[in-house]
């Protein structure tokens, strides 16, 4: 009855294209597919049994208790203009060279990247903040839109990224399961925390490259990013603007890297910092605190119900032995391991043009983690390789969703071919580092290797 695990996963994916909720649909798919089973008997109705256990384990899972940690404080800190100030001082600083300002973008995009991990407000910010400013430097609507866009979805890789602690849970179960598969009955696990470490290499090599491609192509061709002439800051206004939002990722990513905290005391620490600089800067109000508390609420309780979707979608899939047909078609490819990995990346990628990242991340992982790390794929690296394939499909048109938030901000004189040709070369050089990342592991695992993974 496999045929019937894939026309359940069509049926999602229909159900999503026609803008049916993602929760709602993951769930109601799968009763609907689990009732008619049911009643002509093909499918086993005792696999639902394990509802109220799955149900029970999320809402006790202390590893995803970090979430709405960390989206509170990525909400405080918007909140408290740390963008804006950011951006002015960057601007003062490598605005007078050509490309500066595209630059002073790529660095205050992997700063927010790192404090708050919110993709959409990420590029909304920056999108409102530096698109005008560029466009009247004279920046090409390319250069401009595509720096912005690659900008933007820093937050998928640099740590504290929200993927990544979703990923790290969902990877640990998996990691988990694929040794009990093999008969290790006292498995090892992985954790947030060496995602985390993993990802920091891959993130700065990946702000490098961005940072040398703004800089080599203003230099070569100054018409297409002149330079801006801002008006100075002082020193004192400088470090007001950058020294809190730095402190603030030391303390959160370093308490985690040095393990005196765990990725969710760590993000306690990220909130109430973030809290304290909204304070300092007098923008914390009742008002201001409610607003960020609701919307707070509001996407944490998104992350969970689609988690409780998706566990219910996964136990109807192998119902229908949907685990045994990817496993059959993955264990049957020519070439192995790698090219069991190359199918599921492309197919990640290609999902990430109708599906969001926690969706992918909750409905495909599962499935095909177990069988990839069966065959002896590191869970960190596989981990950091998803994390940035699903950034790479958050840039890529037509459906890329970093395009569309930015096309909600831009102005009507910027074409969408613009945005869609401007993102092009930062496509490339993600597409380069995925290769560079397959070649050399090392990249990924090193850094959790000296803590000891």
């Amino acid at each position: 009855m496999s045929f019937v695990a894939i026309a359940m996963f069509l049926a999602v994916c229909g159900a999503l294209l026609a803008g049916y909720p993602v929760a709602l649909t993951l769930a109601g798919v799968a009763l609907i597919f689990a009732g008619g089973g049911t009643l002509l008997g093909v499918f086993d109705p005792s696999f639902m049994q394990a509802v109220p256990n799955r149900v029970f384990g999320i809402m006790m899972n202390g590893t995803l208790i970090a979430v709405p940690l960390f989206v509170l404080m990525g909400v405080v800190l918007e909140r408290s203009r740390v963008a804006e100030q950011l951006l002015t001082g960057m601007a003062s600083l490598f605005g007078r060279v050509p490309g500066g300002l595209a630059a002073s973008v790529v660095v205050v995009g992997a700063l927010l990247a790192a404090s708050t991990g919110i993709i959409g407000a990420t590029v909304v910010t920056m999108g409102l903040l530096s698109l005008p400013v560029m466009l009247r430097a004279g920046y090409s609507p390319e250069m401009a839109t595509g720096t912005i866009c690659a900008s933007g979805t820093l937050g998928q890789l640099i740590p504290p990224s929200i993927v990544l602690v979703l990923l790290g849970d969902v990877m640990s179960s998996a990691y988990q399961q694929a040794q009990i598969q093999q008969g290790v009955f006292s498995p090892k696990t992985v954790s947030v925390g060496d995602l985390f470490l993993g990802a920091l290499l891959p993130g700065m090599l990946l702000v490098a490259s961005y940072l040398a491609w703004v800089l080599i192509k203003a230099s070569r061709r100054p018409d297409l990013a002149p330079a801006f002439q801002q008006a100075p800051i002082s020193l004192w206004q400088l470090l007001g603007g950058l020294l809190p939002p730095c402190v603030l990722i030391a303390a959160v990513l370093g308490s985690i890297m040095g393990g005196i905290a765990t990725p969710t005391e760590a993000a306690s620490v990220g909130a109430v910092g973030a809290l304290l600089i909204a304070l300092l800067r007098r923008r914390l109000s009742w008002k201001v605190l409610r607003e960020c508390v609701e919307s707070t609420a509001q996407i944490s309780a998104m992350v969970f119900l689609i988690l409780i979707g998706a566990s219910i979608f996964s136990l109807v899939f192998r119902g229908y032995d949907g685990d045994a047909l990817v496993a059959n078609l993955l264990h049957d490819l020519p070439g192995g391991v790698a090219t069991a990995v190359i199918a599921v990346m492309i197919l990640m990628f290609l999902l990430g043009f109708i599906l969001d990242f926690i969706e992918i991340t909750f409905v495909v992982v599962p499935i095909v983690g177990p069988i990839l790390l069966a065959m002896g794929v590191d869970p960190v690296w596989l981990g950091v390789m998803m994390a940035l394939n699903l950034q790479t499909s958050f840039l890529t048109p037509p459906f890329g969703f970093a395009l569309f938030y930015l096309r909600g901000v831009a102005p009507d004189a910027v074409a969408t071919t613009s945005i869609y040709r401007g993102v092009v070369p930062f496509i490339a050089i993600q597409v380069g580092l995925m290769a560079l990342l397959a070649y050399w592991p090392g990249l990924v695992t090193w850094l959790p290797s000296m803590r000891g993974y």
